[in-house]
């Protein structure tokens, strides 16, 4: 098994509170040399300017390399690719294209007048621009799929319209996305598709997540986190079950791991650790 390279996932802060969380989260995982990190954007756009804010923060402040999240939710063409402009202003080069959820309420996604048809439109225009598009995966069917053939069949397609690798949906199960990944290359796939890992900080909070997005729970699981009597043995249990799923994936060949962390990084940091990362000193901007 070789050491992987990792990547992370913020999101925006809203509060004054969370901003120094999520500096907190820079700093604990920074270390770890990851290839890239990314700043996600809320439903509708809702976090459009917060995104643009920290993005720019960490890239100003840091050496990493930052990615930020697009979507064309609610927006026209030319607003979504000023968007884009903004951040290659900024020195931002890297997007992670996506549909984005619609907002609570409407009723699903529909296309804003003028506005782009979904994430294959988004991803090819903002290749032509010259950006290294990152797209999203599902390799358990998006709700909105009519069966799982088509969800590779749209990864195809946004593949083709010029992304570069692809980052899935999160998992709890190696043959989950074993699967998958043999069904892309099936399809002529060949760019990487890099399986998202998402340490169950909150028990509560991912059974939803997981029943919005359409992720199986492995009942395994489900009674183990039951059973879990206090935070310390969640904590400890989450760990556990994600470093497990980690290596399994990395004796299959996996390279590399993009990390949730929904700004709570500790579970993330000792993953990481338990994988054989060794942390590195260096944090602040060379200049």
């Amino acid at each position: 098994m070789t050491t992987p390279s990792v990547s992370f996932e913020f999101f925006p802060p809203k509060t004054l509170q969370a901003s120094f969380r999520l500096w907190d989260c820079v700093q604990v995982l920074a270390p770890f040399a990851p290839e890239f990190v990314s700043v996600t954007y809320g439903a509708g756009g809702t976090t459009r300017k917060l995104t643009h804010e920290a993005v720019d923060t960490i890239g100003t402040t840091t050496d990493l390399k930052v990615a930020a999240h697009l979507t064309c939710v609610d927006a026209t063409r030319e607003e979504t690719l000023s968007i884009a402009d903004s951040y290659k202003a900024a020195g931002v080069n890297h997007i992670v294209a996506l549909r984005g959820d619609p907002p609570k309420g409407s009723g699903g996604f529909t296309p804003a007048k003028d506005g782009f048809s979904g994430s294959v439109e988004l991803t090819r225009a903002l290749a032509d621009k010259g950006f290294d598009v990152t797209v999203g995966a599902y390799p358990e069917p998006h709700p909105d799929a009519t069966n799982p053939q088509a969800c590779i069949d749209h990864l195809k397609a946004k593949f083709d319209a010029g992304a570069t690798r692809a980052i899935t949906q999160f998992f709890f199960e190696p043959d989950t996305f074993l699967r998958f990944r043999d069904a892309c290359a099936d399809a002529g796939i060949t760019a990487p598709i890099l399986p998202g890992i998402l340490p169950i900080e909150n028990w509560k909070g991912i059974q939803k997540f997981a029943s919005n997005c359409g992720a199986a729970i492995p009942k395994v699981l489900a009674d183990a986190f039951a059973h879990a009597d206090t935070q310390e043995t969640a904590d400890l249990l989450a760990v556990a079950q994600a470093s497990e799923l980690c290596d399994d994936l990395l004796n299959e060949g996996v390279e590399h791991l993009h990390f949730y962390t929904l700004n709570k990084p500790e579970l993330s940091r000792d993953i990481c650790r338990a994988l054989g990362l060794t942390p590195q000193v260096r944090l602040e901007k060379v200049a």
